[in-house]
């Protein structure tokens, strides 16, 4: 009995000292934002603010125009979610349930595509939509994120395990596709759909290339491409760019917080029966 107390309390003193490195910087980035101007600077660095002021979240709003590039971001990131999940849906299920000629071979190829470097399509992907009229455009920054192999393969997987013979119940029982797939396959589907959400939400929130290359216009640049150029002016003020990182993070954190639950219950259940 005293080994295992021993063990327990090791393991849990371990994963304090992991917590502990892991939110340290996060912690001490939160602290700084807090902190006067030029109060970072000093050595060795303050871990907290001898007196704290919202300055620097005032500046980032109010002179460097913060508020606009975030509604952007937000926009784009909630298009790119919602859309993702609509469309990768639709084609995960398909591939998992409705029988057609070569469908399998098609998903391999899929599949085999995940090894190419996204890079590799931003050049005739911007070309397509300088043609198409939406370079500067939400709709131009939303396109790569709108399907994805991974989430095409991630709903897929756990579709696989919804039994066919409830499927078939339903088609006897005189449903069609349309009425099956919202009134039975989404119910089903919904933690590996918040998960899929949340990964298409992070993914776009957090781009920076694609955005830089398509928005060219500084009043549509996202929040991530705007915090870059924001430290070329102020490459110095670590106050001013620690607020701005806590206003980029501070979105994904509360959405994974929210749907945190749905989010493990998604990888957790997915990982047994895919």
């Amino acid at each position: 009995m005293n080994s295992r107390v021993s063990t327990t309390i090791m393991v849990n003193l371990l994963l304090v000292m992991i917590a502990a490195l892991s939110l340290g910087p996060l912690l001490w980035m939160l602290s700084v934002s807090f902190m006067q101007p030029g109060e970072a600077s000093h050595f060795p660095a303050p871990w907290l603010p001898s007196t704290p002021t919202l300055q620097n979240y005032r500046q980032l709003f109010e002179r460097s125009g913060m508020g606009r590039h975030f509604v952007n971001s937000l926009v784009i990131s909630i298009g790119v979610m919602a859309s993702s999940v609509l469309v990768n849906t639709l084609a995960g299920y398909a591939f998992a349930k409705l029988r057609s000629r070569g469908r399998d071979k098609v998903f391999r190829a899929m599949l085999a595509a995940l090894v190419i470097p996204a890079q590799v399509a931003m050049m005739p992907l911007f070309l397509l939509l300088k043609e198409m009229g939406l370079v500067n455009t939400w709709v131009g920054a939303m396109v790569p994120g709108l399907a994805g192999i991974f989430g095409i393969y991630l709903v897929r997987q756990y579709a696989r395990s919804i039994p066919d013979e409830l499927l078939e119940a339903a088609r006897i029982d005189g449903a069609g596709e349309w009425r099956i797939f919202w009134q039975i396959v989404l119910p089903v589907l919904k933690p590996i759909l918040v998960t899929l959400g949340i990964f298409s939400f992070l993914g776009a929130w957090n781009d920076f290339m694609w955005p830089l290359i398509v928005l060219g216009d500084q009043s549509l640049q996202t929040l991530p491409v705007a915090l870059a150029s924001l430290s070329r002016e102020h490459v110095q003020d670590n106050e001013l760019m620690m607020a701005g990182s806590v206003v980029t993070i501070l979105p994904v954190l509360v959405l994974f917080l929210v749907l945190q639950r749905y989010y493990i219950q998604g990888l957790l259940v997915g990982s047994v029966k895919g």
